[in-house]
C-alpha cells in the first residue's frame, strides 16, 4: 500500500472513531443529568458523569496539567505515526496507533471544547434541566478546564465480602465499577493490542523487521 493510501486510511479510521465518540458525548450531555443512569441489561448501564483528570473517572492531578499533557502526548503520537508510515510499518501497526490516537484526541476535545460551548450539568437530584449548546464562550468553564464526558458501565458482578473480612468485612462490592467513555475503551483497546500484537515493535526493532515486506 502506498504511504498517501496509508494516510488516507488511517485518518479516515482516527475521523470515524472521533465522530462515534463525540456523537455519544453529545448525546449524553444533551439528554442526561449528571448521576442519572440508564440500565440496557444488569451487566451494562449508561451511567453519566463528568471527571477533570485521567481515564476511566479517575483524577490526578492539576487540570490544567492535564491538558496540556493530552495534547503534548496526542502532537508526539502524530509525529511519530507520520513517521512509521514513511517508513513502511504494517498496516495494522498503524491502525492499533490509530485507535490510541482518537482516543486520546476524543479526550482532548472534551477538555478544550466543551467548556466553551456546553453549559453545567446538574445532578439529576437538582430538578435542573440537562446541559444545552450556546455560543463560544458562553459555557461553563474556559478553554482546556472542560470536563471529560463518561457514560459506559459494566457492574459485571455484585458481592458482598466476607465478614471475617479485616476492614471491608460485609461491604458491598462491584466487579468493575469503573465509568468509561469510548475514547477510554480506544485507548485501551488499542494498547492492549500493541502490547500483545506489536511487542517487537514498540521495543523498537529494524525497519526492515516491522515492514509490511518482512
Amino acid at each position: 500500500m502506498s504511504i498517501k493510501k496509508k494516510t488516507l486510511t488511517t485518518l479516515l479510521v482516527i475521523f470515524i472513531l472521533l465522530a462515534i465518540d463525540q456523537v455519544i458525548k453529545i448525546t449524553v450531555k444533551l439528554n442526561m443529568n449528571l448521576g442519572e443512569s440508564i440500565r440496557i441489561f444488569d451487566w451494562f448501564h449508561i451511567e453519566f458523569i463528568e471527571n477533570r483528570g485521567m481515564a476511566f473517572g479517575m483524577e490526578l492531578g492539576s487540570k490544567l496539567f492535564l491538558s496540556l499533557f493530552r495534547i503534548v502526548a496526542v502532537s508526539a503520537l502524530t509525529y511519530y505515526i507520520a513517521r512509521k508510515i514513511k517508513e513502511g510499518a504494517k498496516m495494522g501497526y498503524i491502525l492499533t496507533l490509530a485507535m490510541v490516537y482518537a482516543g486520546a484526541a476524543g479526550n482532548i476535545i472534551d477538555s478544550v471544547v466543551y467548556g466553551e460551548i456546553f453549559t453545567a450539568s446538574y445532578p439529576y437530584w437538582t430538578g435542573q434541566p440537562p446541559a444545552q449548546l450556546v455560543p463560544w464562550g458562553e459555557g461553563y468553564t474556559t478553554v482546556l478546564m472542560g470536563n471529560v464526558v463518561d457514560m459506559f458501565s459494566f457492574p459485571i458482578f455484585h458481592g458482598t465480602f466476607p465478614e471475617w473480612l479485616p476492614l471491608k468485612g460485609g461491604e458491598e462490592f462491584t466487579f468493575f465499577s469503573a465509568i468509561f467513555n469510548f475514547a477510554d475503551a480506544c485507548i485501551s483497546v488499542g494498547a492492549f493490542i500493541l502490547v500483545i500484537g506489536y511487542r517487537n515493535m514498540l521495543a523498537g526493532v529494524k525497519k526492515t523487521d516491522v515492514s509490511e515486506d518482512s
